[in-house]
This record gives C-alpha cells, sequence and structure tokens, in this order.
C-alpha cells in the first residue's frame, strides 16, 4: 500500500508524476476544488416565487425560465425543482393556477407577493448574479481559451506518461505552471 506521504508530493504508486491517486486536474483525488453551490439556503425557494409571481408556470418552464436567466450554464433537475414548489404550496407562497389541467401550473399569492415585496432588494441582488454568472462563463469559455488549456493539460499529460519525468523536472514544470498563473493573475 502506497504511503500518504508518497500522495501528497505529486507522485502516484508508480512513482510518476499523475499516477495513481490522480485526477485529470492533477491534484489528488478528493482534494480538488468543488464547485459552488449555484443557490444559497432559501434562495432557489426565492427565485421560483419571484418568477411564478412574474407570471404562471409550471416545473418544466421554471427548469427553462433558470436556464434562461444563467445563459445556459446551469439548469435545476426536476429533483429540485418540484419539492421547493411543494414546500412554496405548503407555506401558502403560491398555488395551483387555474386553468390547464394536464399540467400543474403555479402562480404566487398575496402571501407570496407580500413576501417578495419586503424582501426585493434581496430578490434584485439574486437575479443580478444569476444573470452575470453566464457573463462570467462566457468570457472564459472562449475557444482560444479551451484551445490553450488543451494544449496545456495534454503536454503535461504526456510527459508524465512518458517516464522520463524526475524530480527535477518535475519541480520545473510545477515551477513554470506557477509563474504562468501568478502572471496572468497581474494581467
Amino acid at each position: 500500500m502506497m504511503a500518504e506521504a508518497e500522495c501528497k508530493d505529486g507522485l502516484g504508486a508508480s512513482g510518476k508524476f499523475g499516477g495513481p491517486g490522480w485526477t485529470f486536474d492533477f491534484g489528488p483525488r478528493g482534494g480538488g476544488r468543488r464547485r459552488r453551490r449555484m443557490f444559497g439556503s432559501g434562495e432557489l425557494r426565492l427565485v421560483l416565487l419571484k418568477l411564478v409571481a412574474d407570471e404562471p408556470r409550471h416545473g418544466y418552464e421554471l427548469i427553462k425560465a433558470i436556464e434562461e436567466l444563467t445563459e445556459g450554464t446551469y439548469a435545476p433537475s426536476p429533483g429540485t425543482i418540484y419539492p421547493t414548489l411543494s414546500l412554496l404550496e405548503d407555506e401558502g407562497a403560491i398555488a395551483q393556477a387555474a386553468g390547464d389541467e394536464t399540467r400543474k401550473a403555479y402562480e404566487a399569492t398575496d402571501a407570496g407577493r407580500t413576501e417578495l415585496d419586503e424582501r426585493a432588494d434581496e430578490v434584485e441582488a439574486l437575479f443580478e448574479r444569476l444573470s452575470g454568472h453566464g457573463e462570467h462563463r462566457r468570457a472564459f469559455a472562449t475557444p482560444e481559451m479551451f484551445r490553450a488549456l488543451g494544449n496545456l493539460a495534454g503536454v503535461l499529460k504526456n510527459r508524465a506518461r512518458s517516464g522520463k519525468l524526475d524530480e527535477e523536472t518535475m519541480r520545473e514544470i510545477v515551477d513554470l505552471v506557477d509563474e504562468l498563473a501568478k502572471k496572468i493573475e497581474r494581467l
């Protein structure tokens, strides 16, 4: 069994950089950064309440509205939408809209509209953040950026697999990548 120290210094079980125990993002398994959650506590509830207050909608329309709001960067699953709609309905903030019997559309109640009025600043800031989410991703997700990152990842992977990566060369590569990161940060 591999000693814990062997994983921490960048060497996998094979003694090579990027060996077993390392993931594509060049970090130890389980040690990578997690993506930040799209919604904090209670935020999805507010988004859904605002969207059904704007116009009656059913679950699928709400999923699509959030996806559109974030410019395609996030689409909540039915497993998050429908329980939240049930919660809002139980709280009396929304009710089933009259009309189409084939789909369960919801609309805001007076209590729901009152809550939105009381929390208007919070709702506005939340929608601003969500609409800016796609903008930030778009700035990063250019074809040129993906090509450059792919080139870097490919070179690192090929070098690691070559079997010609001694400790000194590995440290040089790490220093180069760190230096590049600092230069990019200063731009």
